[in-house]
Formats: C-alpha cells, structure tokens, sequence
C-alpha cells in the first residue's frame, strides 16, 4: 500500500457547511485529513444535528480563532412544538409534554419581542462550556446535572420564516455564546407551551454570506482533482477579517512588531479609531492582527510566523505606511 504523503504547512480559512449527523471535531478531522494540513481548528461548535457555517483555520490562521469566535451568527430554526427533550433537540428523549402542540402565528409574534435585545440564559446541560474541568454534555451522560449561572448574550433580531402550527420556522440572528435550543424553550414556554429544536442550520458567521460555505461533498470531488483545487477554496489570512481596516507598514515597523514591540505608526492611524487591524509588511504580505491603542500607539496582537529572510527584514530607519 502506497504510503499517503506528509502533512502541509498550509494558512487559511475554510468556510464549511457542515453535515448533519457529526460532530465539528469530526468535520475538522475530515477537513484536516483532506487538505494534508499540519494543523487546524474550528471556531464555534456546531451541535451533532446541526448543519451549516463552520469557519475552519488552517496552519497560522489558527492564531485569528478568537476573533472569528467573538462574530455574530445567524442562524434558521424549525421548531417542535409539544414536548421538551433531554438535549433540547430532536437526537435527545422526550421528557416533558404539553396539551398545547400547535400555536397560531399571533401567539408567536406576540412572545418574539421579549427575547430581542440582551436575554438572560442559562446554559443548557448538553454543552461545551466546562464546570470542575468536564464539559457539561460530558456530566450530562454519565447522568449529573450541576447549577449553571446564567449569562447575559443578544438577540439581534428574531424573523417568523414559516407559521406552520407544529413546527414553526425562525431566523435568529444573535451574539456569542447564544443558545437556540434554550432560546427556543423560553420561548415556547412563553407562548404556554413546550418545545424542542427539530433542525437547525446556521447561515452565517459574520461576515462571511452563506454563499461562501463549501459542502464536504465539494471538498472530497476537489481532492480527487489535486490539492491545487483544494486549496483554492480557502480564503487567504488577508481576507479572514476583511471588514477591519489593514496598515501596511514599513520595513522597520514591520521588524519591530514582529519581535514583538509596541510602535508609534504616525501617519498610518489618521483617520482610525482605537481597534483591531490587519497588518501588511513593506511587501504587501500579511503579518497579522494588531492593535491601535488610544493614546495612537500600534501594539502586536497575533503576528503571524512567516518565514521572512534575515535581508528583507533589514531596515535602517521606519518607512511610513499608509491605510489600504
């Protein structure tokens, strides 16, 4: 048997519709396998059910993981209206009933604008948040369940797609660290009534469109052309946040950030507000993500480990760098 080659140094970003029926560790893993990649990561889980968005970082564009976590998602919901299961969707067991198994779409409407806004949660049992060091879903199966505290997260906006009495459909659009299934609990008992998450997909991970995600099927028919097919279904770690602003700097301002140094950009920050960036090298290549401080300093956040020549990194004083 023909030994399969080794893995590759490879940067980039991956925007997956993930299956149903897997978990996002074995999506990566797949995604991992096919591309050859040395190392990878996915941002924001996704549950077993679910399908959809699952931004995948490739190699260094691992270091930009807690940006893509921090993003708003949107996501489209089928509800069961009727019973309350273990899990809070359909791969769980049916525990709780209630006599009210259909709603009218006014008395849906009518519950929807107490969950727009911040919202109160408590966490569901069957997640990955950890308590004493174990995931949640992991106590949840040996049959233990603890006090979770509640968080604050946001709603943004919360659409009725489908008025179907049973199984309603809704688009949510919402912050970090929201959950549908208990969104979708304290809103049927609002409406005085049970429910469980039928389906899930979620759309978006801003601010990629829904149009960019690449099925596992696309994926596998690539890897049969060559990895240059492949590859060129990533995004480049340039375009993983292409809605903050990029600096590109001089020779010297790029060699100072990479070893770790705070600068004073000048010039370059005119304009900016206090925030992250993406940074560019007197060449044009990314370095990474930095920050411009209030008082107009630039300090490295995540710089990326390129493999620059000791000659292109010389610099006898700072070249000015400019916003792109």
């Amino acid at each position: 048997m023909q030994a399969r080659a080794p893995r590759r140094p490879l940067d980039g970003l991956l925007l997956l519709d993930k299956p149903g029926g897997c978990t996002s560790n074995a999506a990566l893993q797949r995604v991992k396998w096919l591309f050859r990649a040395r190392k990878a990561g996915h941002t924001g889980s996704l549950d077993p059910l679910a399908t959809g968005m699952l931004p995948i970082c490739l190699g260094e564009v691992t270091k930009l993981s807690p940006y893509l976590l921090g993003a708003d998602k949107t996501y489209r919901v089928t509800l069961a209206l009727g019973a309350r299961t273990t899990t809070g969707d359909a791969d769980g067991e049916a525990v709780e009933w209630s006599p009210v198994t259909a709603l009218e779409r006014s008395a849906i409407e009518a519950v929807i604008p107490r969950f727009i806004g911040e919202i109160s949660q408590v966490p569901p049992m069957y997640s990955a948040l950890k308590q004493g060091g174990r995931r949640l879903y992991e106590l949840a199966r040996a049959g233990v369940e603890v006090e979770r505290q509640p968080r604050l997260v946001n709603i943004h906006e919360i659409v009725l797609e489908s008025d179907d009495p049973v199984h309603p459909v809704l688009r949510v659009r919402c912050s970090k660290g929201s959950y549908i299934r208990t969104l979708v609990e304290d809103l049927a008992s609002a409406a005085g009534t049970l429910a469980h998450v039928a389906a899930l997909r979620r759309l978006s991970v801003e601010p990629y469109p829904e149009s960019a995600m690449r099925s596992m099927e696309e994926l596998e028919e690539l890897a049969a052309q060559g990895e240059a097919a492949l590859d060129d279904t990533l995004l480049t770690p340039d375009q993983a946040l292409p809605h903050w602003p990029r600096l590109r700097l001089g020779a010297a301002e790029s060699l100072y950030l990479r070893q770790g140094n705070t600068i004073m950009p000048g010039a370059i920050a005119t304009g900016l507000d206090p925030g992250p960036v993406r940074l560019g090298d007197h060449q044009g290549r990314f370095l990474g993500v930095g920050e411009l401080l209030a008082d107009g300093r630039l300090a490295p956040r995540r710089i990326f480990a390129w493999n620059i020549e000791k000659n292109q990194e010389q610099a006898v004083t700072p070249a000015s760098g400019r916003v792109e």
